[in-house]
């Protein structure tokens, strides 16, 4: 006699806890964390926005773009003599020094998206090549930029870097609020008015909008598309080495050659949640990726849910809106 034995599996659901007092109770803290994460991720997602807007493209080797930045600062503060602890120099001087690592991460980043575009995306362009050759294309350059940076650099991380003690500055409901939070929100917010005000009032912005919303028409009007398309690569590459920056302000544990991964990946999702296309959407959908992931890392008690409530927030999100929150494509915009 033959038995059939059915197994009914016994789901435990002990690993998931909503933990709402202590949301509650860190409710500042992971809000005024999750802006400055946010930040860094709006930075990044402006690049995905500007190629997209211009040429229909995911650049998703705007990873790497940041993460030669990334490389580009540590390099330079460690060469100045920083490192787990400050150097004995006066503020001033150390400001300086943290506006030349600034300025060696953007020239990095600027430079690595010149070169990705006129190596990588230019020839496609010029033959015609379909859209999915494009995306291949990217996706190479990503992993083939990664591994020339494992060759010159190594798999190691690069050395820990602390630029200055964070300070406190205020306190918000128990919740100290320093320094470094507020330099990198602020910044960061600064930028991305700099760049939203340089795409509308400006002559060059106005041949973004245009070659974004008809290149065919843009020069027959006298713009010269291939300059656009390069100014539109360096643009996104110079917010990325800011980020950069940012990012090793937050993170002093080092810089490895595929940090720029997953950090790329968030960025993307952040410029999709904002709406791709749209410039202020880059940075709305940024902070509010970085507030959601706080979030609901607090309330499931395990930093491994920040991840997955963002994409899960991101997807509920498109599934209502598909054009995203703000929705705007680029050569929509209006000055």
């Amino acid at each position: 006699m033959l038995e059939l034995l059915v197994l009914h599996p016994v789901i435990d659901n002990s690993w998931i806890n909503f933990d709402v007092p202590s949301l509650i109770q860190n409710f500042w803290g992971a809000t005024f964390d999750g802006l400055t994460f946010g930040a860094i991720y709006g930075l990044i997602a402006v690049g995905y926005t500007l190629v997209y807007g211009v040429l229909n493209l995911i650049n998703f080797a705007h990873s790497e773009v940041f993460i030669v930045g990334a490389y580009g600062v540590v390099i330079t503060l460690t060469s100045l003599g920083f490192g787990p602890s400050i150097p004995n120099l006066s503020l001033a001087a150390i400001i300086g020094d943290i506006l030349l690592a600034l300025l060696v991460g953007m020239v990095a980043s600027a430079v690595t998206a010149f070169l990705l575009e006129r190596i990588a995306y230019r020839p496609l362009r010029r033959r015609n090549a379909p859209r999915l050759a494009f995306l291949i294309t990217a996706i190479g350059a990503s992993f083939a930029i990664q591994s020339l940076i494992f060759v010159i650099r190594g798999a190691n991380a690069e050395p820990a870097v602390t630029m200055f003690k964070p300070i406190p500055v205020f306190d918000v409901f128990g919740t100290i609020i320093n320094s470094q939070s507020i330099i990198i929100v602020v910044a960061a917010v600064i930028l991305m008015i700099v760049t939203d005000m340089f795409i509308r009032r400006t002559r060059t912005g106005r041949g973004i909008r245009a070659v974004a919303q008809d290149p065919d028409t843009a020069t027959l009007m006298g713009v010269n598309k291939e300059r656009i398309i390069v100014i539109t690569f360096v643009l996104g590459g110079i917010l990325a080495g800011a980020a950069a920056l940012f990012y090793v302000m937050l993170v002093p544990s080092g810089v490895i050659y595929t940090g720029g991964f997953v950090l790329g990946i968030k960025a993307f999702a952040a410029a999709v949640l904002g709406g791709i296309g749209n410039v202020r959407g880059a940075l709305l959908g940024g902070l509010l990726l970085g507030l959601i992931g706080n979030y609901g890392q607090i309330l499931l008690g395990d930093s491994q849910w920040t991840d997955v409530i963002a994409f899960v927030v991101l997807v509920l999100v498109l599934l209502v809106k598909p054009t995203g929150i703000l929705g705007t494509s680029l050569g929509r915009s209006r000055a």
